[in-house]
Order: structure tokens, then C-alpha cells, then sequence
């Protein structure tokens, strides 16, 4: 996964274009297309302002110093007011005037100001923190300086400790939401917010000197001087004692004793008011699609029947003579797939498979990104809750890619699926994608962007490509961990639908999770309060997966000796990120061309 799970906010070879991707022979521009220029611009740059956490992870540091305060009434109001002029004046440009990419960006800044139009019908807000996501974690992961808040001057730790101070305001605008929340009914699930104490308890520090967001005071670059260190010193100990530590003190007080009372006790985005409808919404815009819950529900039953047929065949191979049903459990409490005794040991394994990689990545790909990949531990403070994941690289090139492993405890850590996550959060998954994205001559929101469907769904496709990679050859282990996230993915069909559509309960969601994926119940509870608080954000997975699997399966047959790989995968990746339907489009124009070349 990425990151950031917010909603909304490769390649062809260098000689070759398509229909879907050719520039057209330069021409004075129309009052159109500048008009739709500059309307892309205003949507990049009101983006940043309202969004500064995503502006300095973006590599735009014209933010760092602030917070957004898009919870209070004030800014929202301002933010839903742009997305309706936004969206007017977009439905107001003559597409006849637009050469294909320009029609591309229409469609996607029409698609995408509709799904915030659709979203600000819920009052997402009175919901501001869980145990995934939120500002006082991303901060921390901010202070830890391998994040994307620079930390190498003293004036840019000046700008960090702004950004802090900010702090204390956004806690009081997210208890008030809250604490409306609670007159409204619109809260969270007690087992969430249960989940979340322990990240502000590890934060309500005795000394300033032991809070997360002293960090960079302990590790100050060389050429800083005493003078500056000192001063710094001082500023940071003053801000945290006197504001920083007091409010969250006293949110969590206000967590523990106020909220966690008035929390739910069920589990499904439908059990909220007017919840059936604000999921199907949430449904259609992560996968952006106008699938039901329903019929992803089904695909999700599917998906799973046809993967345990592949456990049926691949279980004699490993020693499992049982049912397929049983085999995920069976080889979970296989230890020989456990041998690391420290976090180097799993990152070392990792530097292997990424060193074979990069070897075979030329044979299906025309072009590799510029940008650097890097392997990284997961910090501390967000391990316990953290998923693997990725950060794109600043566009500015100041910070490169970033595969973050989470290791707990590596003597946990089976070999079986790391080949697989690899090719899904490392490349040619995320980072071939949003790395590559950012090489692309496309407007600026275009290069940051992005959809559930399209990324995630990219990722996973790319996990299927291992097979063909030669990963799995005389490695059966390693092919039984791909079919087991696959599976994984399949199984979030179900329960995250089940949960929030069909009225399943969370212990409900934890029992699937623990007999189809053998998961433990710690790891199935994580899974499923992950899908409890990001309601849709798991359906993009194999929503996405199946559709480009789907169109290479049409190419494979249409286009037959024609067909070649590279190029496909490099027509998917030539136009960045996609609603589904868009790229569906693309594709089919694609085909045709390729079948229409001599």
C-alpha cells in the first residue's frame, strides 16, 4: 500500500508513441486547452494549500511550517466551495477543442472533483483520527528524519517546530469534531479506538527529551553549530513542555474517558447514520467503478474458491497432505520458514531479491525510473499498527523511494511472502509506477495523484509477474506466500464489504481472516480493524489487479504473435494514473492501433 491512503489526491520507449499517448505537432493552443491549463494548475496549487502534510510529501516544501486545518468549519466550507467552482468550470470547457491527453486530464479532474463533491455529503470530518493514520503519527514519522520533512538546516527545523506548534490547535479542532461526533452518533468503534491509546499514550511523555518529536534534537547534522544546537535545543524543549505534551495529555484523557465510552459497539460503516449510502459511495470511488457491494462481495467468494483450487495443487509440494481450506494455517506453523534473528538479517533478504530484480526488470519493461529505490525499517512508533508500504519519491529528487519494511519481530518474519511484497510495495509495483509518474510531461496533479483502483490494482498485478520472473522456480514456499497475499487481497472483497454492507461483525471479519488466510487472531484483528477504519480503501486491490489482467488477457488474444509484453506494460504505465473506466479505454484504443500496424 502507499503511505498515504488519502483518497484522491511506464512507460512507452523512447522512440515509440501510441494513439492514446502521441504528442500532437505543436500549434498555437486554443482558449480551451490554456483554459483547461490553468485550471489543472489552480487544482494543483489549492491542493497544497489545503493539504500541506501531502505538499511536503510531495517533495513542495512551501507548507513544511503548517498544518491542515480542513477540520475546521471554516476551511471546509472553502474547500467544498473550490470542488463546486472547480467542477463548473471544467464541465464548461469544449472537449472538441482538446487534443487526447488534454481529454484525459478533463476526465480525471471531472472524476475526481465529482468523488469529493459526493464525499462532502458525509461528515467524514467528526471522524478525525484512528488507529492507521493520523497527524500526530505522521508527525512523528516527520521527526524522525528519514521521512519527507527535511532536516538538514537550522532553518528547516525552525519550519518543523511551526508545524509543531500547530499541533495543539488541530488536537482541539479534532475533539471538537469529535466530541460533536458524539451528539450526531457518527464515532468510531470502541475496538478502534482501543487500538489507537496506545500511540497517544507512548506520546504523553514525563521529559520532553523522551518524546517522539524530539527526535531530530538527537541526531543534528555535523555543521550545525553549538550556538545553533543549543538554541534549537531550547526551542524545541519549551514548545513540547509547555504546549505539545499538555494537549495531548489532555486528548487522551479526553480518548480514555470521554470518547471510548460514547463508542460504538458495532462495527460497519452501515450502522452510521445515513451508513449504507455513504459506503456505497466510499465503494465506487475507491474502486471507481459503479460495482455494488454486493457484486464485489461475490467476485471477492469467487476469487478465493479459485485460490484455494491452486492450494489443492500446491500443498503436496510443500508436505501438506490436509484440505485445502486448512493449508494457510498448516504452513504458518511451518518455523522453517522463520530463520532471521535481527532486522538486518530480513532487510539483507531483501537487498537479495532486489538485486534479482533489477536484473530481470529490462525484459518486460522498456524503461526504468530514474528515481533511486530504497529499503527501510519501519520506525519504531508505528510498527505495532503499520502496514508495509511505499513513499514515492520528492519531485524535486531530494528523497528517493522508499520500500518501508515493518519487522517487529524478525524471528516472526517468514521468507514465504517476501518476494512477492517486494514486487508489490518495492518494483516494478509502487515505485515503477508513482517513480516513473513523476518523469511523465503531465500537469503537476497528475504526477502526484492518484486513485486506489489504478495504484494498488497496478501493485498487485505486478506481484503476478513474479511467476514469469523465474521467482518462484524450484521455490514452492515462496509461490505458496504470492498465492497467500493474493488471497489476502481476495479475502478483503469479502469481510470489507461483509463488514460495512452485510451487517458482519468484526469477531465475524477475524474468524474468516483466520481460517481462509491461517493468520493468527492478533494478525486477523490488525487486518480487519485496518478495514474497519478505512472503509472501501482495501476493495482498489483486486478491483484494479483483475482489470489490467483482464485487458492483457484481450490484447494476449486480440493482437496474438503481435502482442508484446514491454509494450503493454508500458502503454499502462504511459499515461499515469487512471480511473478504471479511463484506462479501460486507453487500453482498447491500444489494441486497436497495434492490430491496425503493418
Amino acid at each position: 500500500m502507499l503511505a498515504s491512503a488519502g483518497l484522491l489526491f511506464v512507460q512507452t520507449p523512447a522512440n515509440a508513441t501510441t494513439a492514446a499517448t502521441a504528442t500532437p505537432t505543436a500549434k498555437k493552443q486554443s482558449a480551451q486547452q490554456i483554459r483547461l491549463a490553468e485550471l489543472a494548475e489552480d487544482y494543483y496549487q489549492k491542493s497544497l494549500e489545503l493539504n500541506p502534510i501531502s505538499a511536503t510529501e510531495q517533495g513542495e516544501h512551501r507548507y513544511d511550517d503548517r498544518l491542515p486545518m480542513t477540520l475546521t468549519p471554516e476551511v471546509r466550507a472553502q474547500e467544498l466551495a473550490f470542488y463546486k467552482k472547480l467542477h463548473a468550470d471544467l464541465s464548461r470547457i469544449q472537449r472538441q477543442q482538446l487534443n487526447v491527453q488534454e481529454k484525459q486530464t478533463l476526465d480525471i479532474m471531472l472524476f475526481e472533483t465529482e468523488a469529493a463533491l459526493k464525499l462532502s455529503a458525509f461528515p467524514d470530518h467528526l471522524m478525525p483520527v484512528n488507529q492507521m493514520d493520523s497527524i500526530p503519527l505522521t508527525l512523528a514519522h516527520f521527526a524522525g528524519g528519514q521521512s519527507a520533512q527535511p532536516l538538514k538546516t537550522p532553518e528547516q527545523y525552525r519550519t518543523f517546530l511551526k508545524r509543531l506548534q500547530q499541533f495543539p490547535a488541530w488536537l482541539q479542532a479534532a475533539q471538537a469534531n469529535m466530541q460533536e461526533g458524539m451528539q450526531r452518533k457518527v464515532v468510531l468503534p470502541k475496538a478502534l479506538v482501543i487500538s489507537m491509546l496506545p500511540q497517544y499514550e507512548h506520546m504523553v511523555t514525563a521529559q520532553p527529551e523522551d518524546h517522539p518529536y524530539f527526535a531530530p534534537l538527537k541526531q543534528f547534522p555535523e555543521q550545525f553549530s553549538a550556538q545553533d544546537k543549543q538554541q534549537l535545543t531550547s526551542e524545541y524543549r519549551e514548545a513540547l513542555k509547555q504546549q505539545i505534551i499538555p494537549a495531548l495529555a489532555q486528548f487522551l484523557q479526553f480518548l480514555k474517558t470521554t470518547y471510548l465510552p460514547a463508542a460504538r459497539t458495532s462495527t460497519g460503516w452501515a450502522d452510521l447514520p445515513d451508513g449504507k449510502r455513504w459506503y456505497n459511495t466510499w465503494a465506487q470511488v475507491q474502486t471507481t467503478t459503479s460495482l455494488t457491494p454486493e457484486a464485489i462481495h461475490q467476485t471477492g467468494l469467487k476469487e478465493v474458491a479459485r485460490i484455494q483450487s491452486e492450494y489443492a495443487k500446491l500443498g503436496p509440494q510443500l508436505g501438506y497432505k490436509g484440505e485445502a481450506k486448512a493449508f494457510p494455517a498448516w504452513m504458518e506453523a511451518q518455523t522453517t520458514y522463520k530463520p532471521f534473528k535481527t532486522e538486518k538479517e530480513v532487510l539483507d533478504a531483501y537487498l537479495q531479491i532486489d538485486a534479482y530484480v533489477r536484473k530481470k526488470l529490462p525484459d518486460y519493461f522498456g524503461k526504468i525510473p530514474k528515481a533511486v529505490l530504497e529499503i527501510r525499517p519501519e520506525p519504531e512508533i508505528s510498527r505495532a499498527t503499520a502496514s508495509d508500504h511505499y513513499s514515492s519519491p520528492a519531485l524535486d529528487g531530494s528523497r528517493p523511494g522508499v520500500f518501508w519494511a515493518v519487522i517487529n519481530n524478525p524471528a516472526d518474519y517468514a521468507t514465504t511472502g517476501m518476494k512477492t511484497l517486494y514486487l508489490h510495495e518495492g518494483q516494478p509495483g509502487h515505485h515503477f509506477h508513482l517513480a516513473f509518474l513523476q518523469e511523465l510531461d503531465l500537469p503537476k496533479f497528475r504526477r502526484v495523484g492518484g486513485n486506489t483502483a489504478y495504484t494498488e490494482g497496478w501493485a498487485l498485478y505486478s506481484e503476478t509477474l513474479g511467476k514469469e520472473m523465474g521467482l518462484f522456480e524450484n521455490d514452492p514456499a515462496s509461490y505458496y506466500g504470492h498465492l497467500s497475499d493474493e488471497m489476502l487481497r481476495a479475502t478483503r472483497l469479502v469481510v470489507d464489504t461483509g463488514m460495512h454492507a452485510k451487517g458482519w461483525t468484526r469477531e465475524q471479519g477475524i474468524q474468516y481472516l483466520q481460517e481462509t488466510l491461517g493468520y493468527t487472531e492478533a494478525a486477523s484483528r490488525q487486518a480487519i480493524e485496518r478495514y474497519m477504519a478505512w472503509p472501501g480503501q482495501a476493495l482498489g486491490y483486486k478491483v484494479g489487479s483483475l482489470k489490467i489482467m483482464e485487458l492483457r488477457k484481450r490484447a494476449e488474444k486480440e493482437l496474438g504473435a503481435k502482442f508484446s509484453l514491454k509494450a503493454f506494460h508500458d502503454a499502462v504505465l504511459s499515461d499515469g494514473t487512471l480511473p478504471l473506466a479511463l484506462l479501460e479505454k486507453k487500453m482498447l484504443l491500444w489494441i486497436a492501433t497495434q492490430k491496425a500496424a503493418g
